[in-house]
């Protein structure tokens, strides 16, 4: 869950480095460094690296040292997976005798191994990561391929893992100025310039240069040159890769004066849910521009399979697809599924959700799905993602670039494309028009949603009141029936990744039996109440909290209903339909996290010990 950067052409190479690893920083935080090439001393190679973020550490160094004017370099941004976050263990890292400079993002998972057989060869090891035995790797073969791209063929092959990784030699010499990089299930992606080139763990870092970008494939290598990039396979074959035109504007990248991505992005949401709908719904009829979904009569079987807010819309999903395909449907963590041995065929749907479209349990059990010829749709938000490219089907959230780590923005375009399939795929069936009615009442609502969301965004004065009580406490409760259950695991998420208070989400008739032991005096308990058919039930267990000393808020769409009146404070959110209700739920509850954040000081957008993208199991 690391990033890195590279540069070969005309510019600052530490600058183009710098500003490429800021973007980055979203997907690591605990150490950042670069390595710049020498080109007019016998250095050769100038490593800088620094524990802790950027600003304190890596542009320190850069401006109390010399850059020398170099135009080739390679960086990183670093979220620790081996060895302790300290300066030894920062990338870059490199051989004993500092020829190369290698940075890596993944895991070796037979880094022990490797460690060992190097050690006995004579090579000394200074670091704790096992992103080092690459480096020895490719000093052992350096010595009898002589040319940097072979060498980093030769060392990929003793590799088990995912890793994506870049390379510099010194010194340069007669040798031409180049980056030579290789991908397995890790993210990257090539930027193409007017006698420059880039490269990148991710799209944001190198957009400010260019848009023209190339996602390399797993198994690709390529050698980076100010005018010549070639892409090619561990046996020297050369190979093409197609050219995408990015469409984000740079812009959308940057917080535009609000003071953290998590909020800007929370506000982004109508305008997300309008390009999410552009193209694809008008007048109630569905466009989803040609894709071709399997025959789903021959279909027994759907799986949602993601992890962590991803997973919560793929539960939100399940329920409204199993009722208008009436085909039985279920969530499943990414992470779990592979394990648990599934039974999975032809007659077996599987759609994989993810923001990044490189989530590693959820692409490895992607993977298993397309062994068994599973039929597959990827929903995600990036284009050109290892899930993009892999799956039968993709469906993109359109939501723009998210850089803050807690998922906002991509979370609810997830539960929209979703509940927008639902309906889709639902009037396909024979039996679909025991539905049609569903469909039509959803879909015409769908595109009234963005105006909706955009009042709650305009008053949030009951979260705010809401969150100043909730922020005092290590402990909170979220409690909800039906499909306020899943928006009840969402909020609880959001409330301690971001502000660190204690958190636990709970299907609302489970409390007596156990949970309710530990509701004590003025504990926050939130309280979803948007499913008509169980208000009654949600309002009984408000009372049984309340009895035992809970503070609840409620957080409804009948402000004046039941449950309010029962509970100690209102959280209001539009009055929708009641299966779209998540999408104002999980607004409202974004809002009530990042408040109380902001109120216990936390660092919103990078929270301690996580990153943005998961791309290590």
């Amino acid at each position: 869950m690391c990033g890195l950067v590279g540069y070969v052409g005309w510019r600052d190479a530490a600058e183009v480095l710098l500003a490429g690893l800021r973007r980055l920083e979203y997907r690591g935080y605990d150490s950042a460094g670069v390595a710049l090439a020498d080109e007019e001393s016998e250095i050769g190679l100038r490593v800088l690296k620094k524990a802790g973020n950027i600003d304190d550490g890596l542009e320190k160094l850069l401006k109390n040292g010399s850059s020398n004017g170099s135009h080739l370099g390679i960086g990183h941004t670093r979220w620790a997976t081996h060895g302790e976050p300290n300066d030894r263990n920062a990338h870059p890292h490199t051989d004993c005798p500092d020829e190369l400079a290698l940075v890596h993002n993944g895991i070796i998972e037979n880094h022990q191994s490797l460690r060992k057989w190097l050690s006995g060869l004579g090579h000394e090891f200074t670091s704790d990561v096992d992103t080092e035995v690459i480096c020895h790797l490719m000093e052992h073969y350096l010595q009898d391929e002589g040319d940097l791209s072979q060498a980093l063929a030769r060392s990929c092959e003793h590799l088990e893992g995912a890793y994506a990784v870049a390379v510099v030699q010194s010194p340069l010499g007669a040798n031409e100025r180049e980056i030579v990089a290789a991908r397995k299930d890790s993210l990257l992606v090539v930027g193409l310039g007017d006698d420059e080139n880039f490269l990148a763990s991710d799209v944001p870092a190198i957009l400010p240069y260019t848009r023209r970008v190339m996602y390399l494939e797993n198994g690709d290598f390529v050698r980076l040159t100010a005018d010549d990039v070639t892409v090619f396979r561990s046996d020297g074959r050369r190979v093409d890769r197609p050219v995408t035109e990015v469409q984000w504007d740079p812009v959308q990248a940057q917080r535009d004066g609000y003071p953290h991505f998590m909020l800007k992005e929370i506000e982004e949401q109508p305008a997300a849910w309008e390009s999410a709908l552009r193209g694809r719904l008008s007048g109630g009829e569905v466009d989803l521009q040609g894709l071709q979904f399997p025959a789903l009569e021959d279909i027994e079987h759907i799986y949602f399979v993601a992890c962590g807010t991803s997973y919560h819309a793929g539960m939100a999903a399940a329920p409204l697809w199993e009722r208008l395909l009436q085909i039985p449907a279920s969530a499943e963590i990414g992470s779990e599924f592979r394990y648990r041995q599934p039974l999975l065929g032809e007659d077996t749907l599987v759609v994989f959700i993810s923001q990044s479209g490189e989530t590693a349990d959820t692409l490895a059990s992607l993977d298993l799905a397309i062994e068994e010829n599973c039929p597959t749709i990827c929903v995600t938000n990036v284009v050109g993602s290892s899930m993009a490219r892999r799956a039968d089907n993709v469906i993109y959230t359109q939501a723009g670039p998210e850089i803050s780590v807690a998922s906002t923005k991509t979370y609810t375009t997830q539960l929209l494309i979703l509940f927008l399939l639902a309906c889709h795929l639902g009037r396909q069936l024979p039996h679909g028009q025991q539905h049609s009615e569903t469909c039509d009442r959803l879909l015409a609502a769908m595109p009234s949603l963005s105006d909706l969301e955009r009042q709650l965004l305009n008053d949030t004065t009951e979260i705010g009141s809401a969150a100043e009580r909730i922020a005092d406490w290590e402990d909170s409760f979220f409690i909800g029936r039906g499909l306020d259950y899943v928006s009840a695991l969402e909020g609880q998420l959001k409330l301690k990744e971001i502000s660190y208070i204690h958190a636990e989400a709970y299907p609302a008739g489970e409390l007596k039996h156990g949970t309710m032991a530990l509701i004590e005096e003025g504990v926050p308990v939130v309280a979803i109440s948007t499913q008509p058919q169980l208000r009654d039930k949600m309002a009984s267990n408000v009372e049984e909290v309340r009895a035992r000393g809970a503070w609840v808020v409620a957080v409804t769409d009948q402000p004046e209903g039941e449950v309010a009146r029962r509970s100690d404070a209102v959280i209001p959110v539009p009055d929708s339909e009641p299966e779209l209700s998540p999408l104002f739920v999980g607004t409202a509850l974004q809002v009530l996290a990042y408040r109380a954040a902001v109120l216990r000081d936390c660092p919103i957008d990078k929270p301690r010990n996580l990153a943005k993208s998961v791309t290590v199991e």
